[in-house]
């Protein structure tokens, strides 16, 4: 076998390489990320053992906290302000539809779909439901992006559009942490009590609050010794505090991406120098930390267990496109019609965040009855989503006539 370093320096060449391939064929170069990791899991490439992606553990951690703190920087008050009700409104409804589509249908129709070994509605289904329903929140702004430069698009569609995709990552996160709170018992077997469950989701929501709270606190009073024109020191502080924030979440069992998310909350809004410090992490740590947590993210993707879900990562494409749809009819009521009609479209995307919370469960022992079958629907689900969504968002963008 390989040594790790060799095996981390393929490992970014291979995603650059596959993403910039993925950039020229006009695709996400999210998309040649997870394709480079797909091929260099250990079920394909016979150099790179299980033991090495078990290790990457820390790798995609910190990467997920600078991607999720980044998440927390969209909840700018003053932008909530300004976007107005009828941005919340839409995100509200197309969350929590999508949400509500998934869980139910998966409820209803994962027996029939999945092969789990000892598999109970108690201690399988209800929970992968549960989880699989909260990762249908959160959308991918970036392929949305990247088509609105591309064909100069303008407009209130793509405007609503990039409001809603700035919020719902955040409503997603913390859907994810209610449905884990909620989960833990019947995955556990666990004898089931509706007070212990509430208490311990308030319990993981306003732990993560305060931990995050304080860390921010923290942070933000220290950042303002430091000199603008210290760019090194400053990405070094805030990695740090970022590792510090999620070490403690971890030590005192309360969410972690919930209070690196309420940490991303209190710099945006109290932290005098806010633009510099997530204009240094997209500058210098965006394209390496997608990179190694994209391609990593596909490496644990089993081929052979993708085979046998594949029915379901179809049903979940379906019930979450299903959901932003009819969210953004509710939500949007008194819009303009073709914000109504054609904002979903754009909400079809999906990577990212949700990528990351699916490793989460991977590397939490609690659900590992689930977790195979869990990461690969997301996975298979999230390189669909990629594929076909900047397609559907510039079909939306062009019958709404916001493309020139």
């Amino acid at each position: 076998m390989m040594s790790g370093i060799t095996l981390v320096g393929i490992i970014i060449i291979a995603g650059f390489v596959l993403g910039e391939l993925a950039d020229k064929l006009n695709l996400p170069k999210v998309t040649g990320y997870i394709i480079a990791g797909i091929l260099l899991s250990p079920h394909i490439a016979p150099f790179v053992s299980e033991s090495f992606v078990d290790d990457t553990k820390i790798v995609t951690n910190i990467s997920l906290s600078i991607i999720t703190f980044s998440v927390g920087g969209t909840l700018s008050i003053a932008k909530i302000k300004n976007q107005g009700r009828q941005i919340l409104k839409i995100t509200l409804g197309e969350s929590i539809f999508a949400s509500l589509l998934v869980m139910l249908g998966f409820i209803l129709l994962s027996p029939f779909l999945l092969n789990i070994n000892d598999a109970t509605y108690m201690t399988v289904y209800i929970p992968l439901s549960l989880m699989l329903g909260s990762l249908a929140a959160p959308t991918d702004p970036t392929a949305t992006l990247a088509v609105a430069h591309e064909y100069k698009a303008k407009g209130k569609v793509m405007s609503t559009i990039m409001g809603v995709a700035a919020f719902d990552d955040a409503m997603g996160l913390l859907l994810f942490s209610i449905a884990i709170a909620i989960a833990t018992p019947f995955v556990s077997s666990q004898d089931i009590e509706i007070g212990s469950v509430a208490l311990s989701v308030v319990r993981q929501l306003f732990g993560a609050i305060l931990v995050g709270g304080v860390v921010g606190f923290i942070f933000n009073k220290a950042s303002q010794h430091l000199a603008k024109s210290s760019e090194g020191m400053m990405i070094t502080i805030i990695i740090g505090f970022l590792s510090l924030c999620f070490g403690i979440s971890s030590y005192l069992e309360v969410d972690e991406l919930l209070a690196i998310m309420f940490m991303g909350f209190m710099v945006i809004n109290f932290n005098k120098k806010q633009e510099l410090i997530f204009q240094l992490l997209e500058r210098y740590t965006e394209q390496l930390v997608f990179i190694l947590f994209f391609t990593i993210s596909g490496m644990h993707l089993d081929i052979s267990v993708l085979g046998n879900v594949f029915l379901v990562v179809l049903l979940f494409v379906i019930l979450r496109a299903l959901g932003k749809f009819t969210g953004v009819l509710v939500g949007a009521r008194k819009a303009s019609r073709e914000v109504k009609k054609y904002t979903a479209g754009g909400l079809i995307p999906q990577g990212g965040i949700v990528i990351g919370l699916a490793l989460m469960i991977k590397y939490n022992p609690v659900f590992s009855s689930i977790s195979d079958e869990f990461i690969n629907i997301i996975l298979g689900a999230t390189v669909i989503h990629e594929v076909i969504g900047p397609v559907i968002t510039k079909l939306s963008l062009k019958k709404a006539g916001e493309i020139e």
